[in-house]
Parts: structure tokens; sequence; C-alpha cells
């Protein structure tokens, strides 16, 4: 079987990939040239050949590629995200989510999957406001996420610089109303979250620990369960090794056991970055039961995909370009299958 991957990136490019799994191989058929730092990428999910991008610079920019049946991406439309820095998108069926992090701001804008695709070019903007105490990195509010809670209906955004994750509620004339927050340790920089039989589960960048929350719907306040590092050896500086991604699959007939896949980035050690999984079938402990070598250097996305999410793709943005990972031992485990060295600098993933 083969399957086709998306890649964005610290270039100009989305690069589209061939994962071949009889092989299997990994290999570049098509380079869209899109502009300055397209880090982040997602499907309409009305139409998995429109992909959204954000180009991650200072006039912050969101484009709309379609891509044809052979992988090849054209734009389709652009406008400006709002802020600063766009580095986390989400698209349904009606909007997109943008979180602009250097500027702290959230927007969105009118989405259609038909032409003209964007349906204004103006932003309608949510400014956050708020600081931690880290200087350098917490001067301001800085979404770094933007997710939806099916279930609830909830807009989630993690505010790394002010150390919280604010809840959103869609009001009657379409826009989202602010309707609280969980706070977390000062310092600690929530930047993705993840969800599973209603616990919530944050990624903590500046202090590298993951937490996690029994998570009613609003208004009810969320609860504490327990909080541990991403890592058997943390670094003696928490910011030298900065945790980046946040994945729970849904258990299925391959996979039935749920486990947790968090990143973590810039491990001196010359076998790479960890893929760090946790069990958490337990609703009040967060097991560490494996940590896996990738041979990738400032590791950040990572995505699963193929059937039944047997696969999971990652990538070095400093380092190892590109690679497949197979999940073994239920779950459990990964094992390295495929790799693409030539891929520079690569972000985030798309399954097409």
């Amino acid at each position: 079987m083969t399957h086709r991957i998306l890649v964005s990136s610290y270039t100009n490019d989305i690069t589209t990939l061939s994962f071949d799994t009889s092989a299997p191989s990994l290999t570049v058929t098509s380079i869209t040239t899109v502009g300055y730092h397209p880090s982040w990428i997602t499907f309409h999910p009305g139409d998995r050949s429109l992909v959204c991008a954000g180009l991650e610079q200072s006039d912050g920019k969101v484009i709309l590629l379609k891509y044809d049946e052979v992988g090849k991406g054209t734009i389709v439309a652009e406008a400006p995200s709002g802020g600063r820095d766009p580095c986390s998108l989400l698209a349904t069926k009606e909007e997109l989510l943008i979180a602009n992090y250097s500027s702290g701001i959230v927007a969105s804008l009118p989405l259609s999957s038909k032409p003209p695709y964007l349906l204004d070019t103006t932003p309608r903007k949510i400014t956050l406001s708020g600081t931690g105490p880290n200087k350098q990195r917490q001067e301001g509010s800085h979404p770094h996420q933007v997710i939806i809670q099916e279930d609830y209906q909830e807009l989630l955004v993690p505010d790394l610089g002010a150390d919280r994750v604010c809840r959103f509620k869609k009001v009657q004339d379409g826009s989202w109303e602010l309707r609280g927050h969980i706070q977390y340790e000062l310092g600690g920089g929530p930047r993705h979250v993840g969800f599973y039989d209603g616990h919530l589960f944050t990624l903590l960048e500046l202090s590298s620990k993951l937490t996690r929350h029994r998570f009613p719907p609003l208004p009810k306040l969320p609860t504490f369960v327990t909080s541990t590092p991403t890592m058997s050896n943390p670094p003696p500086s928490p910011n030298d090794m900065l945790a980046a991604e946040i994945l729970i699959p849904r258990p299925n007939s391959t996979f039935n056991t749920p486990y947790l896949y968090l990143s973590n980035r810039n491990d001196p050690s010359p076998e790479g970055d960890i893929i760090s999984i946790f069990a958490i079938s337990n609703p009040e402990t967060l097991e560490l039961v494996a940590e896996v070598r990738t041979g990738l250097k400032h590791l950040r996305g990572m995505v699963f995909g193929g059937e039944d999410d047997k696969y999971l793709v990652a990538g070095g943005v400093n380092g190892g370009g590109v690679k497949i990972f197979q999940r073994v031992d239920g779950g459990k485990g990964l094992k390295e299958v495929a790799a693409n060295t030539s891929v520079e600098a690569p972000t985030g993933f798309l399954w097409a």
C-alpha cells in the first residue's frame, strides 16, 4: 500500500512524500514553494484535497492550496493571519482558526470548500493578555494551539505566555467567547493538549512536564489529577530540552489500549531526540512505559496515519529528515521502518 504525506517546514516549501509500506520506502514526489516558513498545515474537513497553511512570519499570512491526484499543490487563496507568526491552524467546515504566537491573537476567517474558499480576508480577532515568570518566553500571551474538544464543542487555546489554557464557546453571532481557563504551574508554558475519556492532557513546554486533569464541560471546572516529567532523565535546566507534541490516537481493533505519545527536543545524545510513551488507562496516573530514540534533532511535529493509525511520521528540524515509525507491542513501542533525509527542517505533517 502507498500513502501520501504532506510535510510543512521551516523553509519556503511544502513537500509531498510517498510512503510505500511494502518496501518500505519514503520518497519525495513533489515540492510546492509557498513562502516563508509554512510551519503548520491542516485539511479542510469537507475536502481533503484543500490544505490550509500558516506562514510563520512577522506579517503573518495564511494560504490555501489545492492538491491534485499526484500530490502537486497550487495556491488558490491567501489572507492575513490577523497577527504575527501563525503557529497553529484548525479548519472547520465554516471557519479557519489561527493562533498567532508572537502577537497573542487568536483569529478566524470564514471558510468554504468551494471557490473563493476564503469568504472574507479580514480576520475576526481575539486578543489574549497575560505574562509569566520566564522573562524571555513569557513577556506576553502566546497562543500555541487552536483545538476543538468535539464532545463539548469547546475551543481550547494553550497560552504558553500566561501559563493557562483558555476555554471558548461559540455564541449567537458566530464568534468565540472566553468562558474560562485552566491555570498551570508558573513558568510551565502550556503548548499543546490532548483528550481521552473525559480527561485533558497538557504538555508544558518550558518545564518539560505532562499534566492530567479531569475535564468536564463548561461551566464545570477541571480537577487536577497528576503531573510528571516528559522523560525519565529530565535535564538539570528545564529550558534546555523542550517538549513539543502530544498525540493520543483513538483505540481501535488493532491497538485497543490507549497510549499517549510525546515528542521532546534538543536532546544532546548522538542518538537524537526521544519520543516518550505513556500508559493512560488508569485514570489516576501517568505511567512512562517506553522512550524511543529517534535519531532526529529538534523533533517537533509528528502525526499518526495509515490503517488503524499503525504508523507515526516525525521529523527533525535540525537534522535527521523525516522518519516513519511503526507501532509495535500493542502500541507500547515504536520501530523505525522508513526515512528520507533530504527533506529540510520538517515541522508538521498530514496523511493525505
